[in-house]
């Protein structure tokens, strides 16, 4: 009952601003986008979550013209499930850093062993920087004993940044967006990022509109997001 009504809600909200013939499309974006996708197209209407959870709205009907993933595994959910038109296309990477408060107050000194002292928060291994925290740690033969473990990125960021957290794993592109956090490499991170997708969402309200957002999107945009940070498509 409470998932169809935050589904009724957003479906409400979302046809309150929706979009008028010339403005662009309802994009259901994975968090880590927030900061730089309504800067490159502002005449979209957004909603941004993990990536997961998009595909878990969308899957309970919510109405979205597309869909923009932070890893192909949650794309491929979204393909398996019916919920995508046509082929997904990617358009960026991004890999994982580690971020701890200004100052590090907890002395952390890499992704090694200094983190077994200290509150790390992470991202829950169903959301995509949560599998690349995973698939780092074995890499690392690194055992992560986290405090939490967040549904996106962007909250993984905000209680390392208020000093809740000693520190935690984001994207690259959110730690350079923030004043309040200081940024350790993580060796082999950038050998292994994710690749964002894109695609057309089926039944999209707005499907021209749709596929000329993927299209530059995965096209001409490509510039303006490695601008911004993201790395350009594997």
């Amino acid at each position: 009952m409470r998932a169809a009504v935050t589904v009724a809600a957003l479906a409400l909200a979302l046809a309150a601003c929706g979009s008028p013939a010339g403005e662009g499309p309802v994009v259901f974006a994975a968090a880590s986008l927030a900061e730089v996708l309504p800067r490159i197209e502002p005449r979209a209407q957004y909603s941004f979550d993990g990536s997961s959870g998009l595909v878990d709205q969308l899957a309970a009907g919510a109405p979205a013209d597309v869909f923009a993933s932070a890893d192909r595994r949650t794309m491929d959910r979204a393909v398996g499930e019916g919920l995508i038109d046509g082929e997904p296309r990617m358009f960026a990477t991004n890999h994982l850093v580690l971020v701890v408060p200004t100052g590090n107050p907890a002395a952390v000194t890499g992704f090694d062993a200094s983190l077994d002292g200290a509150k790390l928060v992470v991202c829950a291994p169903e959301v995509p920087c949560g599998a690349a925290a995973q698939r780092l740690a074995g890499a690392h033969r690194l055992t992560l004993r986290p405090v939490s473990e967040e549904t996106k990125v962007t909250d993984v960021l905000g209680k390392v940044e208020s000093g809740e957290a000693d520190a935690g794993l984001v994207y690259a592109t959110d730690a350079a967006a923030s004043g309040a956090v200081e940024v350790i490499s993580v060796p082999g991170a950038e050998a292994d990022p994710n690749t964002y997708w894109v695609a057309v969402v089926r039944g999209a309200p707005h499907p021209d509109a749709a596929r000329a957002f993927v299209d530059r999107l995965a096209g001409e945009w490509g510039a303006q997001l490695q601008d911004l940070g993201f790395g350009p498509p594997a």
